[in-house]
């Protein structure tokens, strides 16, 4: 005889009241059960790691993209610039602050320079065109170069460029300045008058079109900085790394021999780019120079090696 088969009556699935046992409670309606509060948590977890991997290997952007953000981007920062109102009182008084404030600490140069640039007619006339076209064509040439050269760097450094010029928009705005050559009394030279040089918003036909006030920051040296410091800290070839150190150097020397500037509104510019440097820092956690050259998406695997013998067949050892 087997052993006795328990028949499991209807209702028998019930607890038992008697034994104590708690019979499980019915879902409350509209309540999320436990596995969809998983995966909403998992889903959080999973944006949260993207995110992070994005700020420690941003990824390529589509050159479409880029160029679109660029043009947009200056089309931009004309507008906002072209539009502050020229408050010339005002911008004269600024002017007549700075070099006031130049002279008392001893430094005040900027029209010996000037004059002295000014008589040297092939110097200053290339310097006229240096300020007219090296701005733009240098600042777009190095963002191709990164953008082939060194993709998984391009986002962090040129988002130090775009929070630069960000806030030197606000410069222009809080703080009207008539740049040298403007200024009355000032007794300096306007070069491109002068020596009947052509491309310069500044003066000649296109003054109508361009604040002639938005002389600080100057965004001929913070843009030159960041292209001289990329320079510098990405190219390889020695020369390369050299001209990126001479190029603010000499650019500084072109803005105060055409007048353009004060050495003031180089300071301005390099402190704009400071934060600038600052902002991508705190983005990135790290120094835009020390990212990954290369995406991480786009750096190839690098294939599993075994031991030779762990390849060799079994077929050998099933004949012995």
């Amino acid at each position: 005889m087997g052993e006795p088969t328990d028949i499991q009556q209807p209702g028998a699935e019930q607890p038992d009241a008697a034994s104590g046992t708690p019979a499980a409670a019915p879902a409350e309606p509209g309540r999320m059960p436990d596995g969809a509060t998983r995966v909403a948590q998992s889903r959080s977890a999973a944006l949260r790691s993207r995110v992070r991997d994005q700020r420690r290997s941003p990824a390529r952007p589509r050159i479409w993209f880029e160029l679109a953000l660029i043009g947009i981007s200056y089309w931009l920062y004309s507008l906002v610039r072209n539009a502050v109102p020229e408050q010339e009182a005002i911008a004269q008084k600024h002017a007549s602050w700075i070099w006031d404030f130049e002279h008392s600490l001893g430094v005040a140069f900027e029209r010996s320079v000037n004059h002295a640039m000014d008589g040297v007619g092939w110097l200053i006339t290339g310097m006229n065109y240096y300020y007219a076209t090296l701005h733009f064509v240098v600042t777009i040439g190095v963002l191709v170069w990164l953008y082939r050269r060194h993709p998984g760097r391009y986002v962090g450094a040129r988002t130090v460029l775009f929070v630069t010029t960000g806030i030197a928009l606000v410069g222009f705005y809080f703080f009207p300045l008539a740049p040298p050559r403007l200024m009355t009394d000032g007794g300096f030279i306007d070069t491109v008058k002068t020596h009947g040089t052509w491309g310069s918003m500044a003066s000649g036909p296109a003054t109508h079109v361009s604040n002639q006030f938005a002389a600080m920051p100057s965004m001929h040296i913070g843009w030159s900085m960041w292209c001289g410091l990329t320079l510098f800290f990405l190219a390889r070839r020695t020369w390369v790394r050299l001209l990126g150190l001479l190029y603010p150097a000499a650019t500084l020397v072109v803005i105060v021999s055409t007048a353009n500037h004060f050495w003031m509104d180089a300071v301005g510019g390099l402190v704009c780019l400071l934060v600038g440097f600052l902002t991508a820092r705190w983005l990135y956690h790290s120094s835009v120079y020390k990212l990954p050259r290369v995406p991480a998406r786009e750096t190839p695997e690098e294939p599993i090696t075994v031991p030779e013998q762990w390849s060799e067949p079994a077929v050998s050892t099933a004949r012995r």
